[in-house]
């Protein structure tokens, strides 16, 4: 589970993303599981860019291990008005980037890479943490509370309390 305060720093590395490169028209973080994390995405649905993400992501992991090229970095879509490029960011999200087609393609590399390393930096950590309070959670016993029990009654006391 991830923190308001680690997702809204998310969202504040999408928003200086976006300072950062003006043609970009929306920022997505989603997990790999296509859930979204935190976007700036105006006029696009980000539970369905999320779950498309998802499964581009999954071709795109596929591509890489049939041939050799190793894990995942980044995948880029052009189509006839503009960019999809979505990055890996830390081992369980990855960032999208919507932009104009007339992005400067090296910058948005550059800052698309930088910005998901940083998100995947914070998503691992907060994870990690998450990871750690559960495995707390199970090892530490449950506080045991005091009960204050009856005495126990001997064979003579309860022999005189039913004679009678």
């Amino acid at each position: 589970m991830v923190s308001e305060e680690d997702l809204q720093a998310v969202l504040d590395e999408l928003h200086r993303l976006r300072n950062r490169v003006p043609q970009l028209t929306g920022a997505l973080a989603a997990g790999v599981d296509g859930l979204v994390v935190a976007h700036d995405t105006p006029g696009v649905d980000p539970e369905g860019l999320s779950a498309l993400t998802a499964a581009a992501l999954g071709v795109a992991v596929r591509i890489t291990d049939a041939t050799g090229n190793g894990g995942f970095r980044e995948l880029l879509v052009r189509g006839e008005r503009g960019y999809v490029a979505t990055y890996a960011a830390g081992r369980t999200a990855v960032l999208t980037l919507l932009a104009e087609g007339r992005v400067n393609v090296g910058r948005l590399h550059l800052e698309g890479r930088r910005s998901g390393a940083r998100i995947g930096e914070l998503l691992d950590a907060a994870e990690a943490a998450a990871r750690t309070a559960r495995q707390t959670a199970r090892t530490t016993p449950p506080a045991r509370t005091r009960t204050t029990r009856a005495p126990r009654t001997t064979a003579a006391e309860a022999r005189t309390a039913t004679d009678s």
